[in-house]
């Protein structure tokens, strides 16, 4: 589920104008971001979340090349967040710490982009299921997100969608493993039925920022993808669904290791560029 397992085959990532590695304080210690910056001037900010299942992953090795793609792809700052990971740190420290983060985005906006440019957060896995958190968060306290991105994102703790029980699903990502991370981040089974841990459960969808979900074909993660897409749609929420066919899980971050990683890419790429282009700066006053 985003692991390291193949981070040492994908190679160095491209080139790109800026790179600064910072530590962000955070309840009970610190952990790492690493903002990366295009050559040229930001078209927005890409407040980025790794998969691992809460456990593994960081933002070395693929999530750099990764990051580093997308700042070449679509123009924009993007920061990468090493939120602490579970069992030393379980929930809810990854959403605390990627809370303090997007914060600490938002509130230095101007250094890292030009004023006025979007704010958006991606993730994949369960880096998709922070970012759909953190759009939830940032919807009730702020600061505004106007975009996400999540791509095959945990959305919810049952292990029984059809999915979830294929048998051609069970590939780098199996239920097996789903069950172990969740025993990792989050033993309480009841607890696992709060909103910050499962987004798809949460009271109400309304009001968050359009939306870029991208599900793999073969993946148990796949239903609930779909259907916290359904949900957003079902909100009000403008949302586009896109599948990887053919893909499994993880596929996205595995740059020079499987070729739909490039075309995946591609996509977020794509749509990301697409809503920037028609994006009103207006739209970041509320009223």
């Amino acid at each position: 589920m985003g692991g390291p397992i193949m981070s040492g085959l994908t190679g160095p990532g491209p080139e790109v104008g800026a790179v600064r590695n910072l530590k962000i304080d955070a309840k009970g210690g610190t952990f790492r971001t690493r903002v990366l910056q295009p050559a040229g001037q930001s078209q927005a900010i890409i407040v980025y979340f790794h998969g691992g299942g809460w456990v593994l992953g960081d933002i070395d090795l693929q999530y750099d090349h990764l990051g580093r793609q997308l700042v070449n792809m679509t123009q924009s700052t993007v920061v990468l967040v090493n939120y602490r990971k579970a069992p030393e740190f379980p929930f809810p420290t990854a959403i605390e710490d990627s809370f303090a983060a997007l914060t600490w985005v938002a509130d230095h906006a101007t250094e890292l982009a030009p004023q006025g440019v979007p704010l958006l957060v991606a993730g994949d896995s369960a880096g998709g299921a922070i970012a759909a958190v953190m759009t939830q968060w940032a919807r009730d306290k702020g600061p505004k997100i106007d975009y996400q991105v999540l791509v095959y994102p945990v959305t919810d703790c049952s292990f029984d969608r059809a999915s979830y029980l294929a048998p051609e699903n069970q590939l780098m990502l199996s239920r097996d493993i789903m069950i172990w991370f969740w025993e990792h981040y989050l033993a309480d089974e009841e607890a696992r039925t709060d909103p910050d841990a499962s987004p798809l459960r949460a009271k109400s969808l309304k009001g968050l920022p359009p939306a870029l979900v991208y599900v793999a074909e073969y993946d148990p993660l796949h239903d609930e993808g779909v259907a916290y897409a359904k949900a957003l749609e079902d909100a009000g929420v403008a949302v586009t669904l896109e599948e990887a066919e053919g893909q499994m899980h993880a596929f996205f971050q595995m740059a020079n290791i499987l070729p739909g990683s490039k075309e995946g890419m591609r996509l977020v790429a794509d749509h990301i560029n697409h809503f920037v282009a028609s994006f009103d700066p207006r739209s970041l006053i509320n009223v």
